[in-house]
């Protein structure tokens, strides 16, 4: 069963996610080897499932993955392979929680990564703040995604994870990104050998050059993480016109979270902060449309 789902259409397309549920699968098969698929069909595979996976409980992260990738494989055992009637392993309780939503990227936290990083980290962390894209779509972003507009310009690209039509304002930060790449390449954002990135690559390049800009963990009481520019890039699409509809829409949130993501961007940028809240104020009363 769990060998059809590793070469089924099931499995995740990133390929990093794609390292992980193989590792966690087998993990999984090598465990319930000498159990039929019916197993699960029992409520009492509930139980060995979940001591199964307390031998990760130092790691709550591990131990919910685990979790994660056990539930998809009998899902689709369920639904699609029908290798199995049904299963008792739905909504597993999880050990970790985080609530990232009050860390952002600050003006201070990017001058002081710039200052020291190469061209190709520097690029990834620009383009990041300045349009709120996921790792996965910023390493696809090609010159085809750039459309010319009567005021400028705007990207305009399928999202990898909701496959939803994001329209976004070039700003003047990303319309230098675009400029300076150069003419004979398609994708915007590369390695320094002008290589096509991974996920992991972009998320780990720029981390490596946080650390080495000061901005670590025990420095900050919290890690800044590439995920964690998409409370910056709502402040600055505010910024360049669309509405908090438009914003929420784009980073997937509700209208509050974004509010809440563009407020606190304002606390933390003192020097941004009137601006930001009239602008915040404005859209939260009005409800503008601005066309982009």
């Amino acid at each position: 069963m769990v060998d059809d789902f590793l070469s089924s259409a099931h499995m995740p397309r990133g390929a990093r996610t794609r390292e992980d549920y193989r590792l966690w699968a087998l993990r999984f098969a090598e465990a319930f080897k000498d159990d039929p698929a019916a197993l699960f069909e029992e409520p009492e595979s509930r139980k060995e499932v979940d001591d199964w996976r307390r031998a990760w409980a130092h790691s709550p992260k591990q131990h919910d993955y685990a979790g994660t990738v056990v539930t998809r494989i009998l899902n689709w055992a369920r639904d699609d392979a029908r290798a199995i009637r049904a299963h008792h392993c739905d909504k597993l309780k999880r050990l970790y929680e985080v609530n990232r939503s009050d860390i952002v990227w600050s003006a201070s936290h990017r001058d002081a990564v710039c200052a020291i990083a190469p061209a190709w980290v520097r690029r990834i962390l620009i383009a990041a703040c300045e349009t709120g894209l996921r790792p996965g779509d910023l390493i696809r972003l090609t010159r085809a995604h750039i459309q010319t507009t009567p005021k400028g310009q705007r990207i305009q690209l399928r999202t990898n994870k909701r496959k939803q039509m994001a329209t976004l304002p070039v700003t003047p930060e990303m319309a230098a990104i675009i400029a300076d790449t150069p003419d004979d390449r398609m994708l915007i954002l590369t390695n320094a050998s002008g290589e096509p990135l991974t996920e992991h690559r972009i998320s780990e390049g720029l981390r490596q050059w946080r650390d080495k800009a000061g901005l670590t963990e025990d420095a900050l009481g919290y890690s800044l993480r590439l995920y964690d520019t998409r409370g910056t890039a709502a402040t600055r699409l505010l910024n360049h016109g669309l509405t908090l509809k438009e914003i929420a829409q784009h980073m997937g949130w509700s209208l509050r979270t974004a509010a809440n993501m563009i407020e606190k961007y304002a606390r933390v940028s003192p020097d941004e902060t009137d601006t930001i809240l009239h602008k915040l104020t404005t859209a939260q009363r009005t409800g503008t449309r601005t066309k982009v």
